[in-house]
């Protein structure tokens, strides 16, 4: 059913349950995993600072090595695992990507912020499951959620066909 599995990681503990959910599924469909950390440089832009951009690029870009290292650390020696450092903005790029490398999932952490806080800081879950070309299987990390709660929410043009399914 799946022969390639996009995950997107930010490097964080609460991330790698996503990850161990793909290296599940990899693992069970006999499909690779295609590892991405998108170094999002932009959001730096508006920082008062004289340090050479370089610097904070470079810094960006190995804590996205280190980040999709991880990934390859804890798949078994039986799940094959690509992983990628790309720049430019999460979202775009994920769905970006899923399409390039002709992906059939995309599995990624969510921390299922609501009201203010995602107001404020966005969801860069939410805007793939709206755009991506294939589905799109949220994990929520961290917080005081329940242990299980993933809500598969199936890619469709205009976020039609969207629904959640409860995980045992």
């Amino acid at each position: 059913m799946y022969d390639r599995i996009l995950v997107p990681t930010d490097g964080s503990v609460e991330g790698e349950r996503a990850v161990e959910y793909a290296i599940d599924l990899a693992r069970a469909h006999d499909a690779t995993i295609r590892a991405i950390y998108v170094v999002n440089a932009a959001s730096y832009g508006g920082l008062p600072m004289e340090t050479a951009w370089d610097g904070i690029s470079d810094a960006l870009r190995e804590e996205g090595e280190v980040a999709v290292e991880r990934v390859e650390e804890l798949a078994p020696e039986d799940v094959t695992v690509e992983t990628k450092v790309l720049e430019g903005s999460p979202s775009r790029v994920i769905v970006s990507e899923a399409a390039a490398v002709s992906c059939d999932l995309v599995v990624m952490g969510t921390h299922g912020r609501g009201g203010i806080d995602r107001l404020l800081l966005g969801s860069v879950a939410e805007r793939v499951v709206r755009s991506a070309p294939v589905p799109v299987l949220t994990v929520r990390v961290g917080g005081d959620e329940p242990a299980v709660t993933e809500d598969v929410r199936a890619a469709a043009p205009g976020g039609r066909g969207e629904r959640d399914v409860p995980v045992e």
